[in-house]
């Protein structure tokens, strides 16, 4: 049984590391608001820090701030206990794994927005801000001005600043929308016969 649990706490281990040694290296490397091109205009480094959410959402206020990053810990907590449940009931294992991306990533942010405020003397507990850093403006142009509310307006996509962990909530959530018929289906019992034999998996 031990097992089990080895692979996918690895998994989350990993890219929460992962995660904070891109993001020190960021903050240590780079000025707030540079950028680093690695595919010409369609794909950089972005040194930016936001207050809230995953893709830079924001909730306003100190108030706010202490709220989510409060949330984020009791959400954890919870995908924890839902992760060791899926596992111990044996569920499939891919819903296992995407459930491990989810949880590195929430604790990969948790981590900057509990301890970066102390660790770095800009702020005190659970009022730091989250590092980002990928940026993929993959398409930019303008809409047709017919278009209602946006017409004439610049676009971009993809226009979020993003860091590891938020890619890795993301996988996993999108992961586990895509193939919930396969991480949840269910066993239709089988009618018994005279002639049908049950098979043990």
């Amino acid at each position: 049984m031990k097992a089990a649990y080895t692979k996918p706490f690895l998994t989350a281990a990993i890219i929460i590391l992962v995660d904070q040694i891109i993001k020190i290296w960021v903050r240590g490397h780079m000025s707030l608001g540079e950028e680093i091109r690695f595919l010409g205009n369609r794909g950089m480094l972005h040194y930016t820090e936001n207050n809230g959410m995953a893709f830079g959402m924001e909730l306003g206020g100190e108030l706010g701030k202490l709220a989510l990053t409060l949330f984020r810990i009791v959400a954890v907590c919870g995908i924890g206990y839902a992760l060791v449940f899926l596992i111990k009931h044996k569920y499939h294992r891919g819903l296992i794994m995407m459930v491990a991306l989810i949880l590195a990533g929430a604790l990969g942010n948790i981590i900057d927005s509990t301890f970066y405020g102390i660790i770095y003397k800009y702020a005190g507990l659970f009022h730091g801000r989250v590092v980002d850093m990928f940026y993929f403006p993959l398409l930019t142009g303008q809409f047709p001005k017919w278009v209602p509310i946006w017409g004439g307006e610049e676009y971009i996509f993809f226009r979020p600043v993003f860091n590891l962990a938020d890619a890795a909530i993301s996988v996993g959530v999108i992961m586990i929308l895509l193939n919930q018929k396969r991480y949840f289906k269910h066993e239709e019992p089988e009618v018994s016969s005279p002639n049908s034999e049950m098979v043990e998996e």
